[in-house]
């Protein structure tokens, strides 16, 4: 579950421009507030089952914009390498560094 949570979070963070501020509400409180259905609806006056709903769907969405995008995808890619990179740079490895660093520019 933390897996998921962590995830979502991040395609949140890359698409949240995507979605309707209904959507976005919704999912700060969920997953950045950590309010339970039950709280969430009684602050919008609607059912639980109304805000799962939206929740799933805006989940789907979330995951259909990265299959399309790959922001996440690119992001972990940039992350390794970079961790990789400072490594090398660190026991001075520098040819081995210039390879993971065009690494990093490709994935663009």
């Amino acid at each position: 579950m933390l897996e998921k949570t962590t995830r979502i979070n991040f395609l949140y963070d890359f698409y949240q421009a995507l979605l309707t501020e209904k959507q976005r509400s919704y999912m700060e409180m969920y997953y950045l507030e950590d309010l339970s259905l039950g709280e969430i609806s009684e602050t919008y006056n609607v059912s639980r089952q109304a805000i799962y709903d939206n929740i799933r769907r805006t989940e789907q969405m979330l995951e259909g914009y990265e299959e399309k995008l790959n922001l996440y995808k690119k992001f972990q890619e940039r992350q390794t390498l970079l961790e990789k990179a400072t490594s090398l740079m660190n026991s001075e490895q520098y040819s081995e560094l210039k390879t993971i660093l065009d690494k990093i520019s490709d994935i663009e």
